[in-house]
């Protein structure tokens, strides 16, 4: 019975104009987290599409049954990151340089409960994976959660994916008071062709850096990019002068404004924890001198701005870290923010810098990959989905 029925869906492209409040509609049912237990729903903001609208290649599909009703969908988009490094060939260049390929990205897959265990979910990705390789992707991963069962099932076993990646997600949440930041650290904002030649010739060999990092420093979205540097050192002679004799220690982070794409909300918390957390907000605005850490409203939609591009040099690269994320901190005060978050690797040497609370973090992350074919890559590098990490990851913000 589920064969025939899975056989009466229509996979097709999203129809931003008819579309919509279906697929919102969808989105309501779909909350992600164990049943029974919290979890977190995203409201769109009117736009299903917005999760993947900044990519350079993007793709919505819906499933619908007889009569047009539409059950469930996804999301992807193609870009062009790095999967390695290589020698440069001009012998007064020692330097490694990136190795790209083009990567596939996998998100916001949705079926409603009363179609599932139907195909659906399935033949949404094969879908998928068909727009992947007919726009000459290599590579296709996705993220999600390692105890969401069903979707590590669907991908590792019906799909071929394999477990590539576990980055940590650290969230800090947003106090009602500022954050003191470092007299020993002083912070210079870049400009956006200062911040691409830095990472350019910082961080091109980083895995997943975006080729086109150009076009996300460039996004409105981006909300700038800051360098951290010893007090005393605030003169900025440009990026260029400034690679050729760094300071010992250094370090830069860009900000992305996620509040204006999507909002979060977790469900399911108890009266209880609900009244703890008013309580605490309440405690932090009226003495902020105090400095009282307060859990954020959470339960209601709140928006977040989410930190990339975080690296840096030298013995004090992850002091410089914590004194840029208190600044972001401080932003996103202003901003109205309920969080700021991030994600690194889980061996990135900076991570011990990046203030967060272990209850509203995701320490295991998990992304699956999967090789989708051979004929597009620079170079020859094996088999990408079977190499070792590395230290550090760079997490594009385009595709929270």
């Amino acid at each position: 019975m589920a064969a025939a029925a899975a056989q009466l869906v229509v996979v097709r492209e999203y129809d931003e104009k008819k579309d919509c409040r279906a697929v919102e509609e969808v989105e309501n049912r779909c909350e992600v987290g164990p049943t029974g237990k919290l979890s977190l729903y995203t409201h769109l903001l009117g736009d299903p599409i917005c999760r993947v609208r900044n990519s350079p290649a993007y793709l919505m599909l819906v499933a619908e049954v007889g009569g047009g009703e539409i059950v469930g969908m996804i999301r992807g988009c193609i870009k062009t990151v790095t999967c390695g490094r290589k020698l440069s060939k001009n012998p007064e260049n020692s330097s490694a340089l990136p190795l790209y390929t083009k990567l596939a990205y996998i998100s916001g897959l949705r079926v409603s409960h009363s179609h599932r265990r139907m195909g659906i979910g399935l033949n949404l990705v094969r879908k998928m994976e068909e727009w992947f390789t007919e726009n000459g992707a290599e590579y296709s991963y996705m993220a999600t959660e390692k105890d969401n069962e069903a979707s590590v099932t669907l991908f590792t076993q019906k799909c071929a994916y394999s477990k590539f990646r576990t980055p940590s997600i650290l969230v800090q949440p947003v106090f009602a008071h500022r954050l003191s930041v470092s007299s020993r650290v002083a912070v210079i904002e870049l400009s956006p062709a200062d911040a691409e030649l830095l990472y350019r010739r910082r961080f091109s060999t980083t895995e997943f850096f975006p080729r086109d990092i150009d076009a996300v420093l460039n996004n409105k979205l981006s909300l700038g990019t800051f360098l951290a540097v010893p007090s005393g050192s605030e003169s900025w002679p440009g990026a260029a002068e400034f690679l050729v004799s760094p300071p010992e220690s250094w370090a830069v982070l860009s900000v992305w404004n996620c509040k204006e794409v999507f909002r979060l909300e977790v469900r399911g918390a108890s009266s209880v924890r609900k009244a703890l957390a008013r309580t605490t907000r309440a405690v932090d605005r009226a003495f902020p001198w105090l400095r009282i850490p307060s859990v954020p409203d959470v339960f209601g939609p709140f928006g977040f701005h989410f930190l990339y591009g975080l690296g840096g040099e030298g013995p004090n690269a992850a002091e410089y870290v914590n004194a840029l994320c208190r600044l972001a901190h401080n932003a996103a005060k202003e901003a109205g923010c309920g969080v700021v978050a991030t994600e690194v690797a889980s061996r990135e040497p900076l991570r011990i810098g990046i203030p967060h609370w272990k209850r509203l973090s995701c320490a295991e992350d998990l992304w699956c990959i999967k090789r989708l074919g051979e004929d597009y890559s620079d170079g020859s590098v094996g088999d990408w989905s079977k190499s070792p990490p590395g230290l550090s990851i760079f997490v594009d913000p385009r595709e929270l």
